[in-house]
């Protein structure tokens, strides 16, 4: 069985775990910090959003999982992928700032917003309401 929508959830998951590996070895490389943050601000900012990217993604993954299982996903489960790993870019991007940045705040409304809009179909679907 396929499930298309978690499937692309996964394959940009993996893509964006890449690129903010590739993002923290660009500073780590040019400001030579073997471990840690070595006192360095924008990769201890790179770092946390890479966490908190790990921190959300396992839950939107099984959420979108459970979802299509139960098949009630769709071309809006896909749509809502896409908005939640865009917000995810946005959100690393405004983490390199070191003032409130509307890249972060979007990523973090977006990902919220996610997370609630996947919990109640989920939830719904288990019941069997949908």
């Amino acid at each position: 069985m396929i499930l298309p929508a978690t499937t692309l959830l996964a394959v940009g998951a993996a893509l964006l775990t890449m690129w903010h590996m590739s993002r923290i070895g660009r500073v780590r490389m040019s400001e030579k910090v073997l471990h840690g943050s070595g006192g360095n601000e924008l990769l201890a900012r790179r770092m946390r959003g890479q966490l908190n990217f790990v921190e959300s993604m396992p839950f939107v993954i099984a959420l979108a999982l459970v979802i299509e299982l139960a098949g009630a996903g769709g071309m809006w489960l896909k749509i809502v992928a896409g908005i939640f790993l865009a917000g995810r870019v946005a959100h690393a991007i405004g983490m390199d700032h070191d003032y409130p940045h509307k890249g972060r705040q979007f990523g973090t409304i977006v990902t919220m917003l996610t997370l609630l809009v996947l919990a109640i179909v989920a939830s719904l679907a288990s019941f069997g309401v949908i």
